[in-house]
Formats: C-alpha cells, structure tokens, sequence
C-alpha cells in the first residue's frame, strides 16, 4: 500500500512539472488518501498484536 502512495506521488510530481496542474493535484490527493489509511492500518495491526502478547513483527 506504502508503494501505492508513493507511485501516486511521482505520478503527481511529474504532472507538476509537465504544467498538469488538475491531474497532479488528483494524483497528489490519492496518495494522500492511500498514505494515511497505510498509517492507520499500521497503527491497528501494532495495537492487535501488543494485545496477544507477540512483539511487532516487523
């Protein structure tokens, strides 16, 4: 999901700089959107597995 994110951010940037200022934005958006459910994803599945007693497993 991470990779998603960052795709849409270089998708993003190269739509800045060829002047797709609408396409970029939206691209911009998107990664926003993927970055922050990643984060929270993230958060749960730290949180689940403190609960049974296992360490993160990273």
């Amino acid at each position: 999901m991470l990779g998603w994110a960052l795709t849409f951010l270089v998708i993003a940037i190269l739509a800045a700089i060829f002047g797709f200022g609408g396409i970029a934005g939206t691209a911009a958006g998107i990664a926003k959107i993927i970055f922050f459910v990643f984060v929270v994803l993230l958060v749960i599945s730290l949180i689940a597995n403190a609960v049974r007693g296992r360490g993160p497993s990273i």
